[in-house]
């Protein structure tokens, strides 16, 4: 059984806690479905994690439509959601309806996930059928706005983040995105909030917390402050494949094993 919002939900109220990762591809969706992650974010960080643009901003709804089928065909349990990327919702209620539901008909999500407090259309989409993940406090597709990737909601401007938590609750989102943001606040958007709070960077007062999966895995060569990396597959891929170069250049490989009689 896919997980869904209403197992979410039940979780926030037993206090049990849970992870998202990003995923961009099948093989990669297919071990964290059997690992049990139950939450996948197809992330428009794809787009300097895969694609090699310098931030978020320039991935298309084509390309992450390619990754978010990928990802769909390699999951069994997980809830995959589809992170709708800049200037896919922002000129108009109309073209955000639209790209969200080419998410769930042609990528095959089961929910988006949209950026900032965008009110009117989490009401339409919810009316619709769609669900919607919420994502306050750094907004990547505002790096330009917020004057770079800082740190949100200290001092006084804590007041504007939780009411937009509240907003984004009261307009029908099922969960929302805290990141990069104090400890404190982060604890207590949770306290007020009724839906699931999934922090980056927000403390370990959220409900649920989430990586960028290249972070998790260490593939990332210069990693944020607020990512742990799990395992260190950089050096191991590094090491691999110097492994094959040098055997490859020694003859040592293929040998008889790896060769067809």
């Amino acid at each position: 059984m896919t997980i869904t919002i209403h197992d979410l939900r039940a979780w926030k109220a037993e206090g049990r806690r849970w992870a998202m990762l990003t995923a961009y591809d099948h093989p990669t969706a297919q071990i964290l479905d059997r690992a049990g992650v139950p939450v996948l974010l197809v992330g428009d960080s794809v787009a300097n994690n895969v694609l090699g643009y310098p931030d978020t901003l320039p991935v298309t709804m084509e390309e992450m439509l390619h990754h978010t089928r990928a990802v769909a065909r390699g999951v069994e349990r997980s809830m995959v959601v589809g992170d709708m990327p800049f200037m896919s919702f922002q000129a108009s209620v109309d073209d955000g309806v639209r790209n969200a539901g080419r998410f769930v008909k042609e990528g095959g999500a089961h929910a988006v996930k949209i950026e900032g407090p965008q009110l009117d259309l989490i009401h339409r989409l919810v009316d619709v059928g769609i669900p919607v993940m919420a994502h306050v406090g750094l907004t990547p597709q505002s790096v330009h706005g917020l004057g770079g990737f800082r740190v949100q909601g200290r001092g006084e401007a804590a007041h504007k983040v939780i009411d937009q938590a509240l907003a984004l609750e009261k307009a029908g989102a099922f969960a929302i995105v805290l990141e990069a943001m104090p400890a404190d606040l982060g604890a207590e958007i949770t306290g007020s909030v009724q839906i699931p709070t999934i922090g980056i960077g927000a403390g370990p007062g959220c409900d649920a917390q989430v990586l960028v999966v290249n972070d998790l895995l260490g593939i990332t060569e210069k990693p944020p402050k607020l990512a742990k990396s799990y395992v260190d597959l950089r050096s191991v891929i590094t090491e691999a494949a110097r492994d094959f170069l040098r055997d490859v250049e020694s003859g040592a490989f293929p040998d008889e094993e790896h060769s067809y009689s």
